[in-house]
């Protein structure tokens, strides 16, 4: 039963909040989603002791779900240790988000309807991770962006948020349309979408080959793998498919830290986790993999240094983060991935709720050129806040560290196709990741106080529900990583949950030369990373501590650099201008020239010409004088005698 209370919780408690709500009222609501929440987030900690440790795998049949001719596909449950450590994050992270969301949204007059969205998005996300199968873990992954765009666009008389969440609505469907093509390869190829059996059927198709294009061959998990993640691109915001994710910061702050941080975003990293057994026929699957995430580590952290709203730029560390979470996918590192998921999780929620948190300070306002020298007024929140800060810069010791410098090590060992690239692109973002991190910091917490007066006279802590929660992350935040590097990386922690091909295992390289997290933290102090780390901290000191005013010189000696990047390469306009006026355009044509011209114009009123005019032909011949006939008569006559004389 406890496996049911897990992912049945959050979805009684969105029933309650969304059906009885204006009944019990919004405090009942808060409470019992809540406490929902609280109780499934301790017996995920029970499960990851029970499953996790013991390297265990528990499959809990629930109900026939679909059944056709030969296919049968049950709705049930399958806990391994990959599952329990995302149970552990997606319910840790979203019971504190609900616990802070009390204090955030106070105000709000929707607040019951807030929770029971909130304990929705918690049990789609738990459908997803927990499913046997591939049918249902597509229902939990379009759970999970149906309310998602509920909860972006939940303020929704703000018409930026509208269009926000229509936006993430239908990039996500792009994805999804390709996850879809995906899962009907793996039923056609099969004959089933249970992961038991299409895992161990695998390395019988690894040769075959389809033909998409007739004449040309495919391999039929290249085709498999890539249409899998073309729905991992969607919605885990991978580069051409990431412009939805910064848009949702429409959506109020406990929004973004649950999105972003442990639950949407990390769908499509866990999904190709759980495929391993998949992508490990396909190099070039692998490769695909691979260069999408390091063109996203890298590119979209170079977009955090221009943003100016505070939760934009942790957005886009966010895309960067997945960025190599992807690349460590790609290189096969499926357990690194995993582990930097587990401790992005807690630092950038921690991050994402520090920034609310100074948004409630600052009266809802979010430029942080509009503020400066918090640390006086916030000292819980700003030294929270640093440490999510040093947790995600990847500072030795800290649990970014663990994770980030494990992707870059694994993509070191790897020699794969794009591995070269890839190496070069993640170890620049050490130091793009500083530099915004710390621009990020040091405007908001140091310097000169930019705020109006009367936002000045009002600054004071949160409340404890705000920054009690922001406690409670920092705490994992800083030393989850030593905790667990050893048995999830090197110590056989996902067991059977994740597979890797030999040649494939660069973690198994790396274990070589790991001997303790104390020794691979004081390892990490000498290497590159860190003298990265330091140069990128070094240049935001200097440029917004230092010398404040270069900056503006900077932008204006670059400035068709600085809009190119402020207008995100320009990918929002080259989308609207192709698809979106492309899809108007071509929908105008159908209407003006297929609808109206050829339908309505030819065939319709066209058809209903031609018989007026025939009518006002054949009108003539009906004279009413009997010689016209009979002479028509004579004449018909006389062709019929020339046809058969002709005959």
């Amino acid at each position: 039963m406890i496996y049911q209370a897990i992912v049945f919780l959050p979805l009684l408690g969105a029933l309650i909040a969304g059906l009885f709500g204006r009944a019990i009222g919004d405090r009942a609501s808060e409470i019992i989603t809540s406490t929902f929440l609280v109780i499934a987030a301790t017996l995920s900690w029970v499960v990851l002791v029970q499953v996790g440790l013991g390297h265990t795998t528990a499959k809990v049949r629930i109900m026939s779900w679909v059944v056709s001719g030969e296919l049968d596909v049950s709705w049930g449950i399958r806990v391994d240790t990959l599952t329990a450590v995302m149970l552990v994050v997606v319910n840790t992270v979203s019971a504190l988000v609900h616990i802070y969301s009390i204090g955030y949204m106070h105000e709000d007059e929707s607040r019951a309807r807030f929770f029971s969205y909130l304990s929705l998005f918690t049990f789609a996300m738990l459908m997803l991770v927990m499913a046997n199968n591939f049918l249902q873990l597509f229902f939990g992954w379009e759970g999970v962006g149906l309310v998602s765009y509920l909860l972006i666009g939940f303020w929704y008389k703000r018409e930026s948020a509208i269009f926000a969440s229509l936006k993430a609505f239908l990039v996500n469907r792009v994805g999804d349309f390709g996850f879809l093509l995906g899962i009907a390869a793996v039923l056609m190829a099969f004959n089933s979408l249970d992961y038991a059996d299409v895992f161990a059927a695998a390395p019988l198709m690894a040769n075959v080959t389809v033909q998409i294009i007739p004449g040309v061959e495919w391999s039929l998990m290249t085709v498999t793998c890539i249409l899998l993640f073309v729905g991992a691109m969607g919605k885990s915001a991978q580069v051409p498919l990431h412009v939805w994710l910064p848009d949702s910061m429409e959506g109020p702050t406990p929004i973004s830290a649950l999105i972003h941080a442990a639950t949407m975003v990390t769908a499509g990293i866990f999904m190709v986790a759980r495929m391993s057994p998949l992508f490990e026929l396909s190099e070039t699957a692998l490769s695909v993999v691979l260069v999408i995430g390091s063109i996203t580590a890298l590119f979209m952290g170079f977009l955090g240094i221009v943003q100016n709203d505070i939760k934009r730029v942790v957005a886009y560390s966010t895309l960067s983060q997945l960025g190599y979470m992807t690349v460590a996918l790609g290189v096969s590192a499926y357990s690194a991935a995993i582990f930097h998921l587990m401790t992005h999780a807690f630092f950038k929620a921690l991050l994402f709720l520090g920034a609310g948190s100074v948004i409630i300070a600052m009266h809802h306002e979010q430029d942080i050129r509009k503020m400066g020298g918090l640390w006086k007024y916030m000292p819980i929140t700003w030294f929270t806040f640093l440490l999510g800060t040093l947790a995600l810069i990847g500072t030795p010791g800290f649990a970014g560290f663990y994770s980030k410098d494990s992707i870059l090590e694994a993509v070191h060992y790897s020699h794969i196709a794009g591995a070269g690239f890839a190496y070069f692109a993640v170890v620049l973002g050490v130091f793009v990741t500083s530099f915004y991190s710390f621009r990020l910091y040091l405007i908001v917490f140091h310097g000169k106080e930019r705020m109006d007066h009367h936002t000045r006279e009002h600054l004071h802590e949160t409340p404890a529900v705000v920054t009690v929660p922001l406690i409670l992350l920092a705490i994992p935040s800083v030393v989850i990583g030593a905790m667990t590097i050893e048995p999830l990386l090197f110590g056989d922690g996902f067991g059977s949950a994740i597979f890797v091909s030999s040649e494939h295992n660069v973690l198994e390289h790396l274990k070589e030369h790991f001997h303790g997290a104390m020794s691979f933290a004081l390892h990490g102090l000498t290497g590159l990373p860190f003298i990265l780390v330091l140069a990128g901290f070094g240049s935001a000191y200097y440029l917004y501590a230092v010398k404040p005013e270069l900056p503006e010189v900077i932008r204006q000696r670059f400035a068709k650099l600085y809009d190119i990047m402020n207008r995100k390469y320009l990918f929002d306009e080259i989308y609207q201008s192709v698809f979106m006026r492309g899809s108007r355009n071509l929908g105008t044509a159908l209407w003006k020239y297929a609808d109206a011209g050829l339908i309505n114009g030819l065939l319709v009123n066209g058809t209903a010409r031609l018989v007026g005019w025939f009518a006002a032909v054949t009108r003539h011949l009906q004279t009413g004088y009997l010689y016209t006939y009979a002479f028509a008569m004579i004449i018909g006559l006389l062709i019929l005698l020339t046809w058969f004389v002709a005959r």
